[in-house]
């Protein structure tokens, strides 16, 4: 099973990518990995944190715009540095892993539950979508993840019409991103008035099912207290924590 370093590996692999794919930037200063995309800049799990190239990162995000720095750390660094910085402790990240084959992500093969399709009908893997308008429209760009190929993301949306006299009504939404024989299964919501429906679960083994077809032989993800009980619904089991500090630029200008 993975460890809570394949866990970071994963989430890093993950918020590189997005960054390749989306116009960000990934550079190193030092022991630092710093990737920024949009107006949001993180600092991927270092393991020791020198004051003068935080300092670096934090001038570097505010000339290009960067609203929010995140610091993504295991529980063992010390941290004085982001906090000398003006950084403020945040969640902590529960890792969690499951086997692919434990997530009851496939059916029959040949059937809508055959591996990389959802076993939910409620469920679409999409590499576009017309879902985000408004002052969400902006998401719809984040899809060109899963068109970059070799496809190593893939995108689930989760669709609800309970009660609906006007159709299905977009529900909620996962990704799952490959990294090595891991899947990483990140940004999996399902708004607060479609939740216990089943669509949670429908999600996770949608995106896993469709990592497992490029590979993919265990999951991982990382929990808040309020979707803990739903991964481990669906096989996962917690394996470590660690911990995010936070700098809002957009309050100390």
């Amino acid at each position: 099973m993975p460890t809570v370093e394949a866990c970071e590996a994963a989430q890093t692999c993950w918020f590189t990518c997005r960054a390749a794919a989306l116009g960000g930037q990934t550079w190193s200063d030092g022991p630092l990995l710093w990737v920024r995309e949009g107006d949001e800049q993180n600092l991927m799990f270092p393991q020791r944190i020198p004051a003068d190239a935080v300092v670096r990162g934090v001038e570097r995000a505010r000339e290009t715009g960067v609203r929010i720095i995140g610091a993504w750390l295991g529980t063992e660094v010390d941290t004085s540095a982001l906090a000398a910085a003006g950084f403020e402790r945040g969640w902590e990240p529960w890792w969690m892993t499951a086997a692919v084959a434990d997530v009851g992500a496939f059916g029959a093969p040949g059937t809508s539950g055959a591996p990389g399709y959802p076993v939910d009908p409620r469920i679409e893997l999409q590499q576009d979508t017309v879902d985000y308008t408004g002052e969400h429209a902006a998401y719809r760009d984040t899809l060109k993840v899963a068109r970059v190929r070799p496809q190593h993301s893939w995108y689930a949306a989760a669709y609800d019409d309970r009660g609906s006299r006007n159709g299905r009504r977009f529900a909620g939404r996962a990704w799952s991103h490959l990294s090595g024989e891991t899947a990483g299964v990140f940004d999996m919501v399902v708004w607060p008035r479609f939740q216990r429906r089943g669509l949670g679960s429908g999600l996770l083994r949608a995106v896993v099912a469709a990592a497992a077809t490029a590979g993919a032989g265990n999951a991982v993800l990382n929990a808040t207290p309020e979707g803990k009980l739903l991964y481990e619904s669906c096989g996962f089991r917690q394996i470590g924590a660690g911990i995010t500090w936070w700098l809002h630029l957009d309050q100390r200008l």
